[in-house]
């Protein structure tokens, strides 16, 4: 699988906007850049594994490829949140 330099762009742009997106509603999870790009990206793929388990279609398009990013990130960022907090409660 070969992808194009624009099709890189797309991705890289369409991962930094929903993990921006996604850190700022759920509050607490910056990254910085390269962070959010990799939540974003990492979000897409949950997203687009997700939705459809649950009868979502989004449609086609960069708007819906956002959303989308943006939705995974967001369960991203919270599972991340989640094993965190258990996290801390194992180390008393």
């Amino acid at each position: 699988m070969q992808l194009s330099t624009e099709s890189l762009l797309v991705i890289l742009l369409v991962g930094a906007i929903a993990g921006w997106l996604a850190g700022q509603i759920v509050r607490g999870y910056g990254f910085g850049v390269l962070g959010n790009i990799a939540v974003g990206i990492v979000g897409a793929l949950i997203g687009s594994w997700l939705l459809p388990q649950l009868g979502i279609f989004l449609g086609t398009g960069i708007v819906a490829s956002i959303v989308n990013a943006t939705l995974g990130a967001i369960v991203l960022l919270i599972v991340l949140g989640l094993v965190r907090r258990s996290g801390r409660g194992w180390r008393r």
